[in-house]
């Protein structure tokens, strides 16, 4: 069997970027460009033409952009995306038979060869061409074909009108395209807004706002903890499921199996005789209440994010009016959670290989629709490694196709494929590995990964320090000290970092038991009144790093991280940098939670935009001191117990910055 058209002689591969050979879209925000890189060459010695294709997918019309060569067949050009939603790509090429014989023609004319063959070729490309203009290009290639086919003008002024840069220029807007290769497959990006890609997490209870001690708060009394929130310089509010809690073996203090009468039981077990994923818990308020709370954060510069779990009480309306959604057992019962050997026995968990499984999906699918209806754009969705691949990719993908502006955090916990999968098919960002990754060959080699690799194209990461299933080894045993380590190191590595809240700002430390992640006294379980004045708190320290980060573009990104040497184990160096490259953050941690710890900072100069020869200017923005470096080599000494981190902003030198402007 021959080929579809054997005359396509363009070979066009390894485009990036790509997921799983255009499987998955990538991702960006508004404002940012996709840059697209092609392997492209053909056979012989011909000269090619490259272009990029992008559209909005909604758009029929495609847009080109002309790919530069950048050496050995590949190929590059970028798009801007600006405006939320999808988009396509893709590349295609030719043999472009005019620039060869440009090429070929000035090479036999500057050799002296007899040239009145090659251009009587030249015109009758350019002929062609001009059957294929319109207007005036039309009328510019008519009269390039006149001059340089006429054989009785001098041979210099045809030559001159055959190399004409105006006609090369009219002749790139018309080619001979009959035989052009596509590249077989039209890529996608998703476009968000720019909290996709930075954003400043703090995650409250909300029956914990009381001003009472013992009482069970409700959103009127969260809206007075919003100014506490917003003076540490959050944009994103994240409150734990706000819907009835079942009483069917309700849990509780410190996940006991069995509850008092005055025990709140665990958010997570959704659902009661009130109603399930669409209601809110009473004593919390009504839907206006929440309503005026979403209207008064926004008011603070705050962004209330909701806890989707899609799992159910066994008091659930779902267990009692679609029975077909549980798994049940053999002796009648619906099946519990389990994760064995532990019991969860106020959480049975949905059924998706049921034979009514497009009714669940639909169901499940109205939960997000009708919280978007609430003025509710973002989502922390609790375990979805639990729940169908598929059934995620359909839900998110048919939400971001009328709401483009929705955010999905993906709270999956688990084996690194998993989290992927999870990222790829559509989860805008996710929870990953940094509360363990402790030890610098540790975080080196994971933030690497995340942000130097094509995994960097689907997954952004959101870094948490804590929440209220984590509480670490480094947290229980490092005090204060780690603490703000950690709160520093998540805050720049990660452009959207988020905390668990007073918990991380108070210094809880004490594990239910030796060994444990989990809190004693979980707040979980129970509602807490906390002091918020604790002379302790890590307070002003959380809105200075925060407002560091406002101030400073290039902690919004996670792309431009990259470490720098500096020989001690417990000393991390890493910089980020603006695109435009006029912002340079670079920071140094003291890993030790006991020690003083001193070293010789090696920089890459080149990464930080700098000439070894110029002395050049930090300034710690945690301290407000500066300081004046010279070449690669530079001293630091850091005491955990004062301040664990310097957080520098590089100043170019002056002699160096006048010289960039004057250039300019």
């Amino acid at each position: 069997m021959y080929p579809k058209n054997g005359r396509q002689r363009v070979v066009i591969e390894h485009v990036t970027p790509e997921v799983d050979a255009g499987r998955f879209a990538v991702k960006r925000v508004v404002g940012e460009q996709v840059v697209v890189e092609a392997d492209a060459f053909a056979d012989g010695h011909d000269s090619l033409s490259l272009r990029l294709r992008y559209r909005a997918e909604e758009d029929k019309r495609w847009t080109e952009i002309a790919m530069d060569s950048v050496g050995n067949d590949r190929w590059r050009a970028s798009f801007p995306v600006t405006i939320q939603g999808y988009y396509r790509y893709t590349v295609t090429g030719w043999v472009d038979h005019f620039a060869t014989w440009r090429r070929d023609f000035i090479k036999k004319h500057d050799a002296g060869q007899d040239i009145q063959v090659e251009m009587l070729i030249g015109a009758k490309l350019m002929e062609d061409a001009a059957g294929r203009a319109k207007g005036k290009d039309k009328d510019t290639l008519s009269a390039s074909v006149r001059a340089v086919g006429a054989q009785t003008i001098d041979v210099s002024e045809r030559v001159r009108e055959a190399l004409n840069p105006v006609t090369e220029a009219v002749m790139a807007k018309y080619p001979d395209r009959e035989f052009a290769t596509t590249y077989d497959q039209e890529l996608r990006v998703i476009c968000q807004r720019i909290q996709a890609r930075f954003s400043t997490w703090y995650e409250m209870f909300p029956r914990s706002c009381s001003g009472t001690a013992g009482q069970h708060g409700t959103f009127r009394d969260c809206e007075t903890r919003l100014p506490y929130i917003a003076s540490m310089g959050f944009d994103v509010l994240y409150l734990p499921p706000i819907h009835p809690i079942g009483k069917t073996h309700r849990k509780g203090k410190n996940n006991s199996p069995t509850s008092e009468a005055t025990d709140p039981g665990s958010p997570w077990a959704i659902g009661a005789i009130e109603g399930g994923h669409k209601a809110i818990h009473a004593p919390l308020g009504t839907l206006q209440d929440l309503k005026h709370f979403i209207e008064q954060a926004r008011a603070h510069g705050l962004e209330v994010a909701m806890d989707i779990a899609f799992q159910c009480a066994p008091d659930h309306p779902y267990v009692k009016e679609h029975r077909s959604w549980f798994r049940i057992r053999p002796d009648g019962t619906v099946q519990y959670a389990e994760n064995p050997p532990k019991k969860y026995q106020d959480i049975v968990p949905l059924e998706f290989e049921n034979g009514d499984w497009e009714e669940l999906w639909n169901e499940l699918k109205s939960v997000i629709d009708y919280w978007i209806g609430q003025d509710v754009r973002i989502f922390r969705v609790d375990n979805p490694h639990t729940k169908p691949f598929a059934f995620w990719e359909w839900l998110i993908e048919r939400i971001h196709q009328s709401h483009p502006d929705v955010i999905f955090l993906s709270e999956a916990f688990t084996r690194p494929k998993i989290m992927y999968r999870l990222a790829k098919l559509g989860f805008t960002q996710s929870y990953n590995y940094f509360p363990w990754r402790t030890t610098k060959a540790e975080l080196t080699e994971y933030f690497t990964e995340l942000t130097q690799t094509p995994v960097r194209e689907f997954f952004r990461p959101n870094v948490w320090p804590n929440t209220p299933d984590i509480l670490t080894e480094q947290l229980q045993q490092g005090g204060r000290p780690a603490f703000m380590a950690r709160l520093i190191l998540a805050a720049t590595l990660g452009a959207s970092y988020g905390i668990y809240g007073p918990a991380f700002e108070l210094g809880e430390h004490v594990p239910f038991k030796p060994g444990s992640e989990e809190y004693l006294n979980s707040e979980k379980y129970e509602i807490k009144h906390w002091d918020l004045e604790q002379a302790t708190s890590l307070r002003e320290l959380i809105g200075l790093v925060n407002r560091i980060r406002r101030e400073n573009p290039a902690l919004q990104s996670d792309w431009s991280l990259r470490f720098h040497q500096i020989p001690n184990d417990q000393l991390l160096c890493y910089s980020k940098r603006s695109p435009d490259k006029s912002n340079m953050i670079l920071v140094v941690v003291n890993l030790s939670h006991q020690d003083v710890h001193s070293g010789w900072v090696e920089l890459d100069l080149d990464e930080l935009g700098l000439e070894g020869g110029y002395p050049f200017e930090v300034e710690d923005l945690l301290t407000n001191e500066r300081y004046v470096w010279q070449g690669p080599r530079n001293y630091v000494s850091l005491n955990p117990h004062s301040i664990p981190a310097h957080i520098f902003r590089v100043h170019r030198p002056v002699t160096l910055q006048a010289t960039i402007d004057k250039s300019r």
